[in-house]
């Protein structure tokens, strides 16, 4: 990494926390449909997310969350109540980090700034952020929620960066999705794709300028 970088700012959902590992309570309250239905509720969410950004019609994410939720039990023709609802809900503010992200978060603790940026909103960030065992090592906790706009939206980038007050050449953007990849790196961050699932670059002539395979690339 260039030692002028002073701020590191990772995407959360897919990065630096598992979305799929929500799998466990799907499978619980639903058993044999728990990977179904954690793909398809992050599929949806995602789409949700987008639409409302495309028709300038802001939605928090927690709302967007329980809807996409309510859709994909729909779709599985899965019965649900207020209970379980709240149940789903309560358990995707508990994801889990993935393997190697606490490990890395130590070594990089105090040599740069650390930063999450997400399109979830404070609802959802505070809980999962500050109850996981990554809360010792990140310094901010940036959302989208305070200009309602989702990334991959200039204007979504361009407020983490005035919250953080650096310019942008001193800063590292960190995520595993493409898309987000795509954005920050059209804005003109320097990025790093955490490439979990081993995918081909997309073909939009928006390249990042790092590639791992996970966080544990960053600290080489």
């Amino acid at each position: 990494m260039n030692p002028n970088m002073k701020a590191i700012i990772f995407d959360v959902y897919g990065t630096l926390f598992d979305v799929y590992s929500i799998t466990s309570k799907c499978e619980e309250l639903y058993p044999g449909n728990g990977e179904k239905m954690s793909t398809l509720w992050r599929k949806k969410q995602l789409e949700y997310a987008f639409l409302c950004q495309l028709m300038d019609k802001y939605r928090s994410f927690l709302s967007i969350t329980r809807s996409s939720l309510k859709y994909a039990l729909n779709e599985l023709q899965l019965l649900y109540n207020e209970e379980s609802e709240k149940i789903l809900l309560e358990a995707y503010k508990q994801l889990s980090p993935f393997p190697e992200v606490e490990s890395v978060l130590q070594q990089l603790q105090n040599k740069k700034k650390l930063v999450v940026f997400s399109n979830g909103s404070h609802d959802m960030l505070e809980p999962l952020v500050k109850t996981s065992t990554l809360s010792p090592y990140i310094d901010d906790i940036i959302s989208i929620d305070d200009v309602k706009q989702y990334k991959p939206t200039p204007a979504s980038y361009l407020h983490a960066l005035r919250t953080l007050g650096y310019e942008k050449e001193e800063i590292l953007f960190v995520s595993s999705n493409g898309w987000d990849i795509i954005g920050a790196t059209n804005f003109g961050f320097k990025t790093a794709w955490v490439n979990r699932k081993n995918l081909p670059l997309d073909e939009l002539d928006t390249l990042p300028h790092f590639m791992f395979r996970d966080l544990s690339g960053m600290l080489k």
